[in-house]
């Protein structure tokens, strides 16, 4: 199976409000409880969002920087999964590190974008030819429901082809 036909099942599968409500459910129980939703998903990005409600709100009544942090994090790691989904050879994904500024307070539907699919998409091909692991740092910018940017996250994902896959 080519690399864009890899891509196209991932994105059918995620398309797919049940099965992805499902794998939220198995594998990310909390994104699956703060409402995360992947708005887009395209070979160049990916758009998640977080709605304002009572299990994401802080003390301050915005949403709780952590829920602000897993929708930021799921922007880039869709891209991720999505160039990973059934390579060969096999590749893990890791976070090895994540840095935040944040720049306005949360309130509403919050959407978080990463616009680093072709970074991403290069770091997965690298790994695949090198087989060695690679570092690839995505950026997602949180906006809200009038467009202002309300936080700004940095991911560094660890990407490496299994060996023996």
């Amino acid at each position: 199976m080519s690399q864009q036909n890899q891509a196209d099942a991932f994105c059918k599968l995620v398309r797919s409000p049940v099965k992805f409500r499902l794998f939220l459910l198995a594998k990310l129980p909390m994104a699956y409880l703060a409402g995360l939703r992947i708005a887009t998903l395209t070979s160049e990005l990916a758009s998640v969002t977080i709605p304002y409600k009572y299990i994401n709100k802080n003390p301050f009544n915005s949403i709780y920087f952590a829920c602000l942090s897993m929708a930021a994090e799921l922007s880039t790691g869709a891209l991720c999964m999505m160039y990973v989904y059934r390579a060969h050879p096999a590749i893990s994904m890791l976070v090895v590190h994540m840095e935040a500024d944040f720049t306005k307070k949360a309130v509403g539907t919050i959407t978080f974008t990463c616009q680093d699919g072709q970074l991403i998409q290069q770091a997965v091909e690298t790994t695949k030819a090198a087989g060695q692991g690679v570092t690839v740092t995505a950026t997602s910018i949180g906006t809200d429901e009038r467009g202002e940017q309300v936080a700004i996250f940095r991911y560094t994902w660890s990407l490496k082809a299994k060996t023996g896959s």
